[in-house]
């Protein structure tokens, strides 16, 4: 029999607990996510977590872990040459990737992909610069819809977007001009990780507003990873989040789009209260995308109390038979400069009704213990030419 008939993996996007050893490569000094915040708040309202451990592995401010913690944790180390969302999961699920995707954040796109874009698109680009989406629209919607031109803008992730009026630009002439910009940005010069439409409504300033009608072009997993592989035995692999685009829908069964974290969370406890027998794999984006890049502490803050109260709520659901991690994929830490993540160590927090103790695990020099952890659990050989090994025997 399987140990776990059911295994969630919830991914804190960007909650880091410390600098890597080579994070001043990276153009980080003293980044420390969740240390820095507990520290700038003085406190946080996590019960749950701190039941599982996250206050042993990682003390921060005036917080201390408990005696006898429910969970077992670990740090994790990122074998990868990165510190990117798409990076971050791969390695989890058992890929290294050693060349980095590509940041335009300081200096914009360069002038020939910009003129590449125009050429076979049919449309001048404006924008072209770091910034949020919504800041954008509001900035340059009118012009575009008044010229037909194209907002293209970057953030401090490895991504190209495009927004696009729905009413003036239409959904598939913008899917069309991303189509393009994918393949364009498939050179090694100018390799990014996603390119995202970005549509929108409205006439005019104060009006905007974006829709649910966007679409990511990610570049698909450089090879399988523990995500086919258990879904090819038969299993079950559901996403939650944006999983399912960073993986560009590999090895996933069913998907569950979501509006918010919180939004993510239910969804999750909707999930746990179903039968199924596979991987339940979830990312909650709000931390990095909200806080972290906008260098909001006390926003970061509140995103971790609001999980921790629906972690109280899943722990109850979760059934004797079921594994949960928590982990990250890189750190944002909201206190230090500029608006880019941080590299960073990851917690992994394990726990299930049916161990008999918690305690600590030391530390692993990759993610990728994850996959190899859930496919060692479900009798699943990883494959070929993915790096990780099972942690499963010290999970009881």
């Amino acid at each position: 029999m399987d140990r776990y008939k059911r295994v969630f993996v919830i991914v804190l996007d960007s909650l880091g607990i410390g600098a890597m050893p080579d994070s001043e490569k990276f153009g980080d000094t003293d980044v420390d996510t969740f240390g820095h915040i507990v520290e700038k708040m003085g406190k946080l309202d996590i019960p749950n977590l701190q039941k599982l451990g996250m206050l042993n592995l990682h003390p921060a401010g005036r917080m201390a872990g408990m005696e006898k913690p429910l969970g077992y944790h670990m740090r994790l180390a990122e074998a990868s040459s990165g510190k990117d969302t798409m990076t971050g999961h791969w390695e989890m699920m058992g890929i290294r990737t050693d060349k980095p995707f590509l940041t335009f954040t300081d200096t914009g796109f360069p002038p020939e992909l910009i003129q590449e874009l125009e050429k076979r698109c049919g449309k001048r680009v404006i924008g072209n610069k770091s910034a949020s989406g919504t800041e954008i629209i509001e900035e340059l919607g009118e012009e575009e819809i008044e010229t037909g031109a194209m907002i293209v803008y970057t953030s401090a992730d490895s991504v190209l977007q495009i927004c696009g009026n729905e009413e003036t630009f239409d959904l598939a002439n913008l899917y069309r001009c991303c189509e393009i910009a994918r393949e364009i940005t498939m050179k090694d010069e100018w390799r990014v990780g996603r390119v995202i439409a970005r549509p929108y409504v409205g006439k005019k300033k104060g009006e905007f507003r974006r829709t649910s009608n966007r679409h990511d072009y990610a570049l698909k997993p450089t090879g399988p990873t523990a995500l086919n592989v258990l879904k090819d035995a038969g299993l079950d692999v559901i996403s939650v989040g944006k999983i399912n685009d960073i993986f560009c829908g590999e090895g996933i069964t069913k998907t569950y789009h979501s509006d918010s974290s919180v939004h993510g969370m239910e969804q999750t406890i909707e999930i746990s209260r179903e039968d199924f027998q596979g991987l339940c794999f979830v990312n909650l984006v709000d931390f990095d995308a909200l806080w972290g890049h906008r260098r909001d502490v006390e926003g970061y803050a509140g995103e971790i109390e609001k999980f921790d109260r629906n972690l109280g709520v899943l722990l109850e659901e979760l059934r004797e038979d079921d594994l949960l991690i928590i982990t990250a994929d890189h750190g944002n830490d909201p206190t230090y400069t500029g608006t880019d993540h941080t590299r960073e160590y990851v917690p992994l927090l394990a726990y299930s009704k049916g161990m008999k103790q918690g305690g600590g695990l030391g530390e692993e020099n990759t993610f990728a213990v994850i996959g190899a952890t859930v496919a060692d659990n479900f009798n699943v050989k990883m494959p070929e030419g993915t790096i990780g090994t099972s942690i499963l025997d010290r999970l009881i």
